[in-house]
Parts: structure tokens; sequence; C-alpha cells
């Protein structure tokens, strides 16, 4: 593709040791990663806001971050661009045998449990568990899910997700004892394992609990926005306001299509 062509020939000269960029050519691997962190939730905020226009501008810019790191790798004679398209298009065709091979067609939830064994076989001369492997940098809700769902492929898993209401539950009990006791530690360990459970029945339901969450604290910001404006259009002040003169205006906020 001649566009993929001209941004790999741009990068290279933006890297050009006579006649590139000073700020290009002082990045690092290292000295990028904020800025390919920002870029991607840059892209993610795109998706969530069903933005096209946004999302195509975004994701040339993760592409360029891409660009970027491999060909400070290339000029430094470890890889080249080839060899990222090389080994995704190898890990792709090796870790979905039912398109490429002769493996059996399955649903997408087993194609998911069969990717997970695959990478453990791949991966087991290096990683000892089955739950290695996962970035610890990534949300919690992120790293709590992925692990689950290492865990679930290699059996460690709840059949379907009622047992987990009653996990759910039970979590919720033992928080409750710990705030009795007024033991501030031990809140912190049963409100984990409460998100915890929380999470696990997202990956029972097939939802994504990171999604969820960003979904309910986009509605806060919408609804809580309208409760301010409401005040300062009524030239009140919101601090002075009860909480229930609050709570009747959040319902009405609630009620609002956003």
């Amino acid at each position: 593709m001649k566009e993929f062509d001209t941004l790999v020939a741009v990068v290279a000269q933006l890297r050009h040791p006579v006649d590139g960029c000073p700020w290009d050519l002082k990045q690092t691997h290292t000295s990028l990663v904020p800025n390919f962190i920002e870029e991607l939730y840059e892209a993610v905020e795109a998706i969530e806001n069903n933005d096209s226009e946004h999302l195509s501008e975004e994701l040339g810019d993760l592409l360029l971050h891409i660009l970027m790191q491999a060909r400070i790798s290339e000029e430094a004679g470890e890889f080249d661009m080839a060899d990222v398209c090389r080994k995704i298009s190898e890990k792709l065709i090796h870790r979905h045998p039912h398109i490429f091979g002769d493996g059996p067609a399955t649903d997408a939830k087993g194609v998911k449990m069969n990717w997970e064994r695959i990478k453990q076989q791949e991966k087991k001369a290096t990683r000892t568990s089955a739950i290695d492997g996962i970035p610890t940098s990534m949300p919690g809700l992120i790293v709590a899910q992925r692990m689950q769902e290492k865990a679930a492929s290699v059996g460690f898993d709840w059949p379907d997700e009622m047992p987990v209401f009653d996990k759910i539950e039970e979590e919720i009990g033992e928080f409750q004892e710990a705030y009795d006791a007024g033991d501030v530690e031990e809140m912190q360990n049963e409100l984990g394992d409460v998100l915890f459970t929380i999470v696990n029945m997202a990956r029972k339901l097939d939802l994504d609990a990171e999604t969820c969450l960003r979904r309910t604290i986009k509605k806060f910001d919408t609804r809580f926005r309208i409760v301010e404006k409401h005040f300062q259009k009524a030239g009140v002040n919101m601090h002075e306001q009860s909480l229930e003169e609050l709570d009747e205006i959040w319902d009405l906020a609630k009620k609002t299509k956003s």
C-alpha cells in the first residue's frame, strides 16, 4: 500500500542522522512511552464517542508510534518493521488453527480459550505460570479480567455466572464485617475482593469491566454537569443546597437524554 510506504519513508526522514528532525532524533523507546499511552487512550476515547473521523486520526498517531519504535530498533540493528509484520502474521496464523489449519470450528468464547492455550504452549519456556505475561501497568480492572481469563483457560473457573452472585454477596458481607470492626487495612483487602469478584461477573457475561466502568464515569460526568448548570442558571450556590435538593435535580438529570 503506497500510503503505508509513504509513512515509512516520512518516519525514516524524520530520523535521518543529518537531515532529520532534532526532536525525533532525540527520542528513544522509553522517551516515547508517555505519548504512546496518551495516543492509545485518545483512540479509545474516539471509539467510545463513536467518532470515526477522530478515530482515523488517532489510529494514524498510534501507527506513527509503532513505526518510530521499529525505526529506532532498526537503527540499532535489532529488528525492522518487516520483522514486526512477519511475527504478527505468523502468530495470527498459528493461533487460528480453525481458520488456517485443520482445527475444529468453534464459537468466539472457544476461540479465545484456544488462543490462551496455544499462547501458553508458545511461552512455556519463559513463563512458569498460566497467569504470567500480564502488564501490571494497565488499569486494575483490565489486569483483573485478563488474569481471570488466563486462569479460566486452564479450567480454574465456575461453570456459569450463578455462583458469582453468591460470591459477590459473600465478599460484601466480609467487607461489612471489616467496616463494622473499623479495620481500615482489612476494609481495603475486602473491598478489593468485592471489585475482583464483580470483574469476574463481567467476564462471565462477556462484558468488559473497564468499559462498563468508563461508561458509568461518562454518565456521571454528564449528569453532574447538568446539576451544576441547573443551579448556575438559577443563580443559586450549589454548595448551600441540601442533599435532598441535589438528589431531586439529579433525578431530573437522569431523565435527560445525553
